[in-house]
């Protein structure tokens, strides 16, 4: 559907057509912004930068950083963005999801304290399930209280260290992709640590440990946190329709 726009041009009445989406914005609740953009679609190293929202618009904080993404670039996902035309993230696809995602709570090897986001202590028993067919498809679950049937086949052991013998997600931020948790949409999408700055993931966004303590630490849920991913020309044509930050 579509809206249509009038101006003056010239002494001429132009009528340009305008998608309805072109109104939707970053919800007002969101104060604090962590913007991931790239190359292009095929990229798989990026750049992060926070801002919070002021009266006088976006203001960029000092945390910033080089980050890996998707080993085969980015897709649209399933956010708080509108649906949009192109590519869009499946699962096992290699590919972050690219829009605009509540960052919801933090996870980890340890217990934190003094967080203000809402933070679970993972232990050797919680999995996230990225089998398309689970009833639990895009949750972490605990097998200690599910059962081991209903986590085999998932890739996704929340202890990696106890798993996989990586520290990968000794801290982590969930990215809410797939709020909804269609099956084949994609599933378990965070912000965690990288294994370095040339080796991509496989959807997730990742970076420096430094960088994810001082995020994790940043975040706070009174300001509904969200996370914007897309490549560098796809934002800044979206810039001033969906509100978000001048880079």
């Amino acid at each position: 559907m579509l809206n249509t726009l009038l101006k003056l041009s010239m002494g001429l009445l132009v009528v340009t057509s305008l998608p309805i989406e072109a109104a939707w914005q970053v919800p007002d609740e969101t104060q604090q912004l962590v913007v991931v953009t790239t190359d292009d679609w095929d990229g798989i190293t990026g750049t992060l930068q926070t801002y919070v929202r002021t009266d006088n618009g976006w203001e960029a904080q000092p945390y910033s950083s080089g980050v890996t993404i998707g080993r085969t670039g980015s897709a649209w996902g399933i956010g708080l963005h509108p649906a949009q035309p192109g590519q869009q993230k499946k699962e096992g696809d290699g590919k972050a999801p690219a829009g605009i995602f509540a960052l919801t709570s933090g996870f980890g090897y340890e217990a934190l304290s003094g967080l203000e986001i809402p933070y679970q202590q993972m232990q050797g028993s919680h999995y996230c399930m990225d089998v398309n067919d689970s009833a639990y498809y895009n949750q972490i679950v605990d097998a200690s209280v599910v059962g081991e049937d209903a986590v085999e086949g998932s890739s996704e052991g929340m202890r990696r260290d106890l798993h996989y013998g990586d520290e990968l997600y000794r801290q982590g931020v969930f990215v809410a992709h797939n709020p909804k948790n269609v099956p084949g949409a994609g599933s378990c999408i965070f912000l965690h640590l990288w294994r370095g700055d040339d080796k991509p993931t496989a959807g997730c966004t990742a970076m420096p440990a430094e960088v994810m303590d001082k995020l994790i630490r940043w975040l706070d849920a009174d300001d509904a946190p969200a996370m914007v991913l897309l490549p560098r020309g796809e934002y800044i044509k979206r810039q001033s329709a969906w509100g978000l930050p001048a880079l």
